[in-house]
């Protein structure tokens, strides 16, 4: 039986559910998966709930007080050891920044394949392969894993949950292995998304703006849709360009990828760019004033009008259905 390790990435103590999605992924496939996850202070038994309730059987916990931020060579390091100390044959996480940054360099140290931003899995006995999106999605490569560990990061909001059945995870307690790192984090400040809003990269539901709002100030209209709707808020590389957003809130082939239930495009027009980071989302809404726009050919409802006028009225129809 294989046996993978999953990186668990968490939110006050509270796992995100792209990481859950990747534990089931691995134990629907018959995989023997155990978790490790990090921070400064921990509550190990909500923790071991969420990770045991799709299937992983223990959670290497690694609480310090200079994990109170990512620290790659930190991780890096207790990772490193974690597996091999374990014997796994795949290591994999969620495709978030965090995962994006850690797995290449971890697939290099563990003499590992490496497959990225995977939408499928296929385990047959030892042999491993993932599927993934190339050019913008206009392909899939299988990639098959044929010597050393299988290092993959799968997309969030792909691989869906179980149904939460499987238990509770044993709990094990491991050191930090110190990293030779000579970078440090000691604060984040700012941010696209409010404390309340998911994050962009994991949103279930997206609202985006384009160039058509006009300002920074105007993305307000956006926020008062999302916070309805649960959502986050998203931008085209327009909007983005025009300094109306930070470059987090980027939609695109050089932003980020995103895969939610329901995506919402105010004022974008569909360049190619953004469509490839968007286009795989359950469904799509456009709201343009130009009829020809190409995100209506994509789009599964759209509303051809001043997204000034529609966006309230829409925010409004829903808080009425929602009371």
């Amino acid at each position: 039986m294989a046996k993978a390790l999953v990186l668990i990435e968490h939110k006050d103590s509270k796992a995100k559910k792209a990481s859950l999605e990747v534990v089931h992924a691995l134990h629907s496939q018959g995989v023997e998966v155990e978790a490790i996850v990090f921070g400064a202070t921990l509550d190990k038994d909500t923790l071991a709930t969420d990770c045991g309730a799709q299937g992983a059987k223990k959670l290497h916990v690694v609480s310090d007080a200079s994990l109170g931020f990512y620290q790659a060579e930190n991780y890096s390091a207790t990772v490193e050891n974690t597996f091999k100390a374990g014997s796994f044959g795949i290591l994999a996480a969620a495709a978030t920044a965090l995962g994006k940054d850690l797995l290449p360099s971890l697939s290099v140290k563990l003499e590992g394949g490496l497959g990225v931003d995977c939408t499928g899995l296929t385990i047959n006995g030892d042999k491993v392969s993932a599927k993934r999106p190339m050019l913008a999605g206009k392909y899939f490569a299988t990639v098959n894993f044929k010597s050393g560990p299988a290092v993959i990061s799968f997309r969030p909001n792909v691989m869906g949950l179980g149904d939460g059945s499987a238990g509770k995870a044993e709990i094990a307690n491991v050191a930090m292995t110190p990293g030779a790192g000579k970078a440090k984090t000691t604060g984040i400040e700012g941010g696209a998304q409010g404390n309340s809003r998911p994050d962009l990269a994991e949103a279930e539901r997206i609202v985006s703006g384009g160039r058509s709002l006009k300002s920074a100030e105007n993305f307000k209209i956006l926020e008062e849709l999302a916070d309805t709707l649960g959502a986050a808020v998203g931008a085209s590389r327009a909007a983005v360009d025009a300094g109306y957003a930070p470059h987090s809130m980027q939609v695109g082939q050089t932003g980020k990828t995103v895969n939610p239930i329901l995506y919402v495009a105010c004022g974008i027009s569909g360049a190619i760019q953004h469509m490839a980071g968007m286009k795989t989302s359950k469904f799509i809404v456009a709201i343009n004033t130009d009829e020809e726009a190409p995100i209506f050919q994509k789009a599964d409802y759209g509303a051809i009008g001043d997204l000034f006028e529609v966006v309230p009225a829409l925010n409004k129809e829903i808080k009425a259905l929602l009371e």
